[in-house]
């Protein structure tokens, strides 16, 4: 493996978990929404992450990471008997997202410190190759 491929696997990487860290942020922003039916009220989303190959290379290390999709969970929604809420339906209920803020915080710690384990290793793979160019000199 060339240290140029570290490049493009922690770039794809710190690409992948600011798509991680804005859903985590979204599910945030969205907690204490509420709706009047179980289709209109927020569902928490996660990021899935896949390995996209090379498509010139069978070359595991030219691999980078990818977004496969993003997805609803199945957790069920909270159902709240709140009958002078604006959104509650006729039976009184509002429905709240199925967000879970701790969950979410822990989330949004692990992406946050995967994206900076990802900026080390592009400055280290930078120092590598200045080391690298100075010694021809």
């Amino acid at each position: 493996m060339g240290l140029f491929n570290n490049f493009n696997i922690s770039g794809s990487a710190m690409t992948a978990n600011t798509v991680r860290m804005n859903l985590v942020a979204s599910n945030l922003a969205n907690v204490n929404s509420a709706a009047s039916s179980v289709e209109g009220t927020y569902k928490s989303r996660q990021a899935v992450f896949k390995t996209v190959m090379d498509e010139f290379s069978n070359d595991p290390s030219v691999a980078r990471v990818g977004i496969d999709r993003i997805v609803e969970s199945d957790e069920p929604l909270k159902a709240q008997y709140q009958p002078n809420h604006p959104n509650a339906n006729e039976d009184g209920y509002v429905f709240m997202p199925n967000v879970n803020p701790v969950e979410a915080m822990a989330n949004m710690i692990d992406a946050s410190r995967s994206y900076q384990t990802n900026v080390e290793v592009l400055n280290t793979t930078k120092q590598l190759l200045m080391q690298t160019i100075n010694m021809g000199k």
